[in-house]
């Protein structure tokens, strides 16, 4: 299985990935089934550009998007071609190289990367397309632009200092767009992670979900 973590900056992607492969991983243990389950996180330490970008969004924002979908790209093959999946396990991420175009198309239509720069991103991204698959299951964690801002005045990070909700409100706009679409393409989940809830519970709902809406998407997929 494929299960992407989607989700406002700030509204808890990481911990909930972390939390969410413990528990698959737990109960593989506990039945002898041998399943292997891994999480992949944001390059959030190996990004050169991350402070400069919040100093200088208009700036720095195609450095960046370049950066993350060649990163993210990277990972998503890795991801692939994990040997984990043939165990009966699983891979988790933290934010999907498809919610990366939310990003870019927000900068691009406030102004903030020109249409020169946004035409090179989305050829290198329609290219890349070619070699994705949807991940089994989107995960998404919605929370309101002011709770996500809480939060991330919480974990405190420099980089983030300066974050407006107003970003925080074009980019919700942006998932909430990017969660229907991607319902044509496989299951999306979408969750109130207002406050955060037991993780055992959200598994089974997770597993129960897809299950039920896996076998045509499975076969779509095929073709």
């Amino acid at each position: 299985m494929f299960i992407g973590v989607a989700g406002l900056i700030g509204v808890g992607k990481s911990t909930f990935t972390t939390k969410l492969t413990e528990h698959f991983q737990k109960e593989a243990e506990a039945s002898g089934s041998g399943a292997v389950w891994k999480a992949r996180y944001e390059p959030v330490e190996t990004n050169p550009y991350l402070e400069d970008f919040y100093k200088d969004i208009e700036r720095w924002t195609f450095n960046m998007q370049m950066f993350l979908l060649a990163a993210r790209f990277r990972q998503h093959q890795e991801v692939l071609w994990d040997p984990c999946h043939r165990t009966g396990g699983g891979i988790i991420q933290d934010r999907t190289i498809y919610e990366d175009t939310i990003f870019a198309r927000m900068h691009n239509e406030d102004g903030l990367m020109t249409g020169r720069d946004w035409d090179t991103y989305i050829d290198h991204f329609y290219i890349m397309q070619g070699f994705l698959r949807y991940p089994d299951v989107i995960v998404y964690l919605r929370v309101s632009p002011d709770i996500a801002l809480a939060r991330i005045r919480e974990r405190g990070r420099e980089a983030e200092a300066d974050m407006s909700i107003e970003y925080l409100e074009r980019l919700y706009e942006g998932y909430e767009e990017f969660a229907e679409e991607m319902q044509r393409y496989t299951v999306v989940i979408t969750l109130d992670w207002s406050d955060f809830q037991d993780i055992g519970k959200m598994a089974e709902h997770i597993v129960s979900t897809s299950d039920r809406r896996q076998k045509f998407l499975r076969s779509l997929r095929r073709i």
